[in-house]
């Protein structure tokens, strides 16, 4: 009993132990395990030595008993050969046999009692140990499947607020950047449209003067026109 309780105590501290320090709960799953069978193992040989005990007073009672009828018949046949002096020394070996019988009795007894408590103990910690591997299987698919979400929590965490406002910013950066664009080709374009329109209008007085030297040549002008005309070199 004392041992079940002991492996009991150790069990519970190195549970306490492990939650206290907050350990993997996959390491400390199967770290438990482990110290159930370990435990198991202990209460096995515990269970093995008791039944041995009781198996030995088993044998030692046997064996007295045939001893003290073994004495009996020598006292018996000391008597029918009228030998009453061997029959009392054969009757006082019996009797030692007997009181070793009755000695004995009271601890086989107990101990077969013993045995059969720590049996059924050993058994109901055989049982938790089995049901402990198969809740581990489904407690650390758990575990894992918790870690799984809180990296993906974690994840969308990080990528949150931070994350999507360096993006607002980039996109305002590069709105800026667009407009700025925009307006320096509109510039641009608008430097470039006077700059036709001029040459258009000097284009425009080179043929205008052009064709009215042509027809002062051919005498073509009116002479109001014609005295408008630059002197010909």
């Amino acid at each position: 009993m004392g041992l079940f309780s002991r492996i009991a105590d150790l069990f519970k501290s190195n549970v306490n132990d492990a939650i206290d320090k907050a350990e993997d709960p996959e390491k400390m799953l199967k770290q438990m395990v482990l110290d159930m069978e370990e435990s198991v193992n202990q209460a096995t040989i515990a269970v093995g030595n008791a039944i041995a005990n009781e198996k030995s007073l088993e044998r030692k009672i046997g064996k007295a008993r045939i001893e003290s009828q073994e004495w009996l018949v020598k006292a018996q046949q000391a008597i029918a050969a009228g030998r009453d002096d061997l029959a009392k020394a054969a009757l006082e070996k019996k009797g030692m046999f007997d009181k070793n019988i009755s000695d004995l009795e009271p601890v086989y007894f107990q101990a077969k009692s013993t045995a059969e408590k720590i049996r059924q103990q050993l058994d109901q910690l055989k049982s938790k140990l089995d049901e402990a591997r198969t809740r581990q299987g489904t407690l650390i698919a758990r575990s894992q499947a918790a870690k799984a979400q809180k990296q993906i929590a974690q994840s969308f965490s990080g990528v949150g607020s931070d994350a999507f406002g360096k993006f607002d910013k980039f996109e305002q950066k590069i709105e800026v950047l667009e407009s700025q664009a925009e307006a320096f080709d509109q510039l641009a374009g608008h430097d470039n449209s006077l700059e036709q329109e001029f040459k258009s209008l000097s284009s425009s007085s080179d043929i205008e003067m052009q064709l009215l030297e042509l027809k002062s040549e051919m005498g073509k002008l009116p002479p109001t026109e014609q005295k408008s005309l630059p002197p010909t070199t």
